[in-house]
């Protein structure tokens, strides 16, 4: 069974910077499994914001180009986002996913406030 955890998560500042981490346990998840990082907005669905393959292929929602990094740490088993010049909309709650073949598993979140 795969668990993910998140952290990382908190208040910044607009045009601040915050890394969030997925902690996979019970597989070797970062290395076997694509995993994505999405984001739910208050009153809104959650979309996708970044997918990493297992490979190391990665890409990104329109809106984080440029502003959002994803990648991981095989050796720690973690996947990161690492979020520069943050928007009041992105704000939120942030989830880790990792899926590999039918098997799809996902974090708990990790709530993102961007406020002055």
């Amino acid at each position: 069974q795969v668990q993910l955890v998140e952290s990382g998560g908190g208040l910044v500042q607009p045009g601040g910077s915050l890394r969030l981490s997925c902690a996979a346990s019970g597989s070797s998840v970062s290395i076997y499994y694509a995993m994505r990082w999405y984001r739910q907005a208050p009153g809104k669905q959650r979309e996708l914001v970044a997918a990493i393959t297992s490979g190391g292929s990665t890409n990104y929602a329109d809106s984080v180009k440029g502003q959002f990094t994803i990648y991981r740490d095989n050796a720690k088993n973690t996947l990161y986002l690492q979020m520069n010049r943050r928007r009041s909309e992105d704000t939120g709650v942030y989830y880790c996913n990792a899926t590999r073949g039918a098997a799809r598993y996902w974090g708990q979140g990790t709530q993102v406030n961007v406020a002055s």
